[in-house]
């Protein structure tokens, strides 16, 4: 059975460029393999990290968003525990699509003039 996933890397903040393309392919040749359907595959760049992690208080962020099954997850997930590079992932089954609501302007409520001034 199909399902939507999405997962989130942490991999290291010096890697050269060769590096991070082969990282991509790795985990885009997994999902073909595998019969899996790549929608997105975004670098969102370096961070700060809450805590370092291997001595490494930066992490370079990779959002990854797929649709396929167990076994896809399974051998993805794999793969990226072999990898050195790589530092933290965590992979999460999508129920139903969202968007992300607007962010409405809660209402002010102001004390008329002649009130405050007194």
């Amino acid at each position: 059975m199909v399902r939507k996933y999405e997962t989130v890397m942490i991999v290291q903040p010096d890697l050269g460029d060769d590096e991070l393309k082969g990282l991509n392919t790795k985990v885009t040749d997994i999902i073909a393999t595998m019969k899996g359907d790549l929608h997105r595959l975004e670098d969102w760049g370096v961070r700060k990290l809450a805590y370092p992690i291997n001595k490494n208080p930066r992490g370079r962020y990779y959002y990854i968003r797929f649709d396929g099954d167990a076994a896809l997850i399974a051998e993805l997930e794999r793969r990226l525990r072999l990898d050195d590079k790589v530092l933290r992932y965590q992979s999460v089954k999508i129920e139903k699509e969202v968007a992300a609501p607007a962010a409405k302007a809660a209402p002010v409520e102001t004390a008329p003039a002649a009130e405050a001034a007194e």
